[in-house]
């Protein structure tokens, strides 16, 4: 018989669970030294559907002379399951920074967007930028445009930065190229990570033989998709760790041929290796997978292909997670395949046994690969059986995958690169409302051709003025003394430009080539010996500048490769720092 108390005590643990998970989030959180910023709320301590704490930007200190307005959304999207911190939002009209005191090192910086209507503000109108330091996170970003693309009314973009100084600057800065632009964030987070890019030393997959790209740790990388592989979708909960969401892989399945899914067998147990530390993912997306299925002659005839929306025009890191879970893979030999991305073969004789040296044991492998282009573009990951060694089955397997966008190193940017079309396209105003008169447009559209004509036609002019400035210099040979504490070069390797050829290639530096801005200084396109580049013009004042520049041209002349490494070459007459860029 039921002792009469024992359904109260049942019902005062029920309501003590999530309590006493939000006190352990809020431990871990105080103790890791993760933050959470609900922007625009005044509350002072509130929790996710996570059992996360959030506290409110009003009032905290990492808020100095805050500025801005703070605003609530007019309506909740019913796929927004959680208020916090979507529901409140700061706007700036005008730039503002928070600055986060942080320990030095490799973190997760989480920006939280929800684009609604606040009040007399349209999220058709907010176009802004992002930086913490030299870093470029957004430029002219439109968070409505992007929650379109992706078919979500909310979203996070979520950044890994390494963090060499012991603050953290997060800059919002409205857009100067859209009249009544504004800036908004609903939520900011950060949590500490060890270095997680290092190693093991990613592969080029060029489809040729391997080619070691060793990954900088200053470099910044962006997530652009982290999917749990057969397995379902995991909220930050169930990633302990660094409270990182995996998603369901099937929506992003190619065609019909999904393969089978299937979770490990129950005398498996999944064991992390030296290698692999336990945070390297949760245990769930080691627990499960995605193979080809038992019909060799069905999968020799066909792929297990996965499409995923990247940004075009950078470098990725793509890290495949893989585990044997189910019996009678346990031997080496036994599944042996491909893997190809973007139709390219950047591992052959993948056998997951070998690698990990046993069932149940993680194992990851990392390539980088490079998107041509402007826009937004496809990129196709693909598995294939292997049969060169004859194994005992024709199949694949993945049990997870993580794509990370590189930031350019150029401009140190991690922003979607726009067509130099879109660069020049700066009429103010030009983004109007649905209201907008067909009179207004067709003017806007004649002003643009009449432009673009103009700019056709002075390139043509400075090109032939560069032309013969170029042929004058290589007559003559004025080649100046090459930088000072930086290694002799081979000039097939990095050219010495003088700096009467770079003017001559930019036109003197004029703003229609003026491609972006970057925390080294800004770059410019231009065109020498009929090749077009990328010329980045940096700030001759800056000492720090100076140092990555030599840092700069040593590293990439190190790493050139002709898939790879873009630098031609450099400029450093009368106190300038150029770069060249191919």
């Amino acid at each position: 018989m039921v002792h009469p108390i024992f359904p109260v005590i049942l019902s005062c643990l029920t309501l003590l669970f999530p309590l006493s998970l939000a006190v352990e989030a809020d431990n871990s959180s105080t103790v890791s030294g993760q933050i959470r910023l609900d922007c625009g709320s005044s509350t002072g301590t509130e929790y996710d559907t996570d059992y996360r704490t959030w506290d409110g930007d009003n009032g905290s200190k990492f808020a100095p002379s805050l500025k801005g307005v703070s605003a609530t959304a007019s309506y909740q999207d019913p796929t927004v399951l959680s208020t916090v911190p979507y529901m409140t939002a700061r706007i700036f009209t005008s730039n503002y920074t928070y600055s986060f005191p942080v320990t030095p090192g490799r973190m997760f910086v989480r920006l939280y967007f929800y684009p609604s209507t606040y009040g007399k503000y349209a999220p058709e109108n907010a176009y802004f930028g992002v930086t913490v330091g030299n870093w470029t996170l957004l430029d002219n970003f439109n968070a409505s445009q992007n929650a379109l693309t992706i078919s979500a009314a909310s979203f996070i973009r979520e950044y890994s930065l390494n963090i060499t100084s012991g603050m953290l600057n997060l800059t919002f800065a409205p857009s100067t190229h859209q009249n009544g632009s504004y800036a908004f964030i609903n939520g900011i987070e950060i949590v500490p990570t060890p270095d997680l890019f290092t190693t093991p030393i990613p592969t080029l997959a060029n489809g040729g033989n391997p080619n070691p790209f060793p990954v900088d740790p200053a470099w910044a990388f962006q997530t652009m998709h982290r999917l749990n592989v057969g397995g379902q979708y995991i909220s930050p909960r169930g990633d302990v760790d660094f409270y990182r969401i995996w998603n369901d892989d099937s929506h992003y399945i190619y065609g019909s041929d999904y393969g089978v899914a299937f979770g490990k067998e129950n005398n498996v147990s999944i064991t992390y290796t030296p290698s692999v530390p336990n945070y390297t993912a949760p245990v769930d997306v080691y627990a499960t997978a995605r193979s080809m299925g038992t019909n060799a002659q069905a999968n020799l005839n066909s792929n297990l292909t996965w499409i995923l929306p990247i940004d075009a025009g950078a470098y990725y890191l793509l890290r495949f997670h893989f585990c044997e879970i189910q019996y009678p893979i346990t031997k080496i030999n036994q599944r042996s395949f491909f893997i190809y991305i973007n139709n390219k073969r950047a591992q052959q004789q993948m056998d997951v046994i070998a690698r990990s040296s046993g069932i149940g044991r993680t194992v990851y492998t990392d390539y980088l690969i490079l998107s041509a282009g402007f826009g937004q573009v496809n990129l196709s990951v693909a598995l294939h059986p292997d049969i060169s060694t004859q194994p005992e089955y024709y199949d694949a397997i993945l049990n997870g995958l993580e794509i990370f966008k590189l930031q350019n190193i150029a401009l140190g940017s991690l922003a979607a690169l726009n067509s130099p079309n879109m660069d020049r396209d700066e009429t103010p105003g030009r983004r109007t409302s649905k209201g907008a008169s067909s009179g207004a447009i067709s003017g806007a559209v004649g002003g643009f051709v009449v432009l673009i004509i103009a700019c056709i036609s002075l390139c043509i002019i400075c090109q032939r003025k560069k032309k013969v400035a170029l042929e004058h210099e290589r007559i003559n040979n004025k080649r100046s003394t090459p930088l000072i504490g930086c290694k002799r070069l081979p000039s097939d390797i990095c050219c010495h430009f003088t700096f009467k050829e770079i003017k001559a290639a930019t036109c003197n530096f004029d703003v229609i080539f003026l491609l972006g801005k970057g925390g080294f200084g800004n770059v410019y396109f231009g065109k020498i010996c009929g090749v077009k580049v990328a010329i980045k013009r940096g700030d001759p004042l800056s000492q720090q500048g100076n140092h990555k520049f030599r840092t700069e041209i040593e590293m990439l002349s190190l790493l050139r490769h002709r898939h790879l490494v873009s630098l031609i070459g450099y400029c450093e007459e009368n106190n300038e720092m150029v770069l060249i860029y191919d």
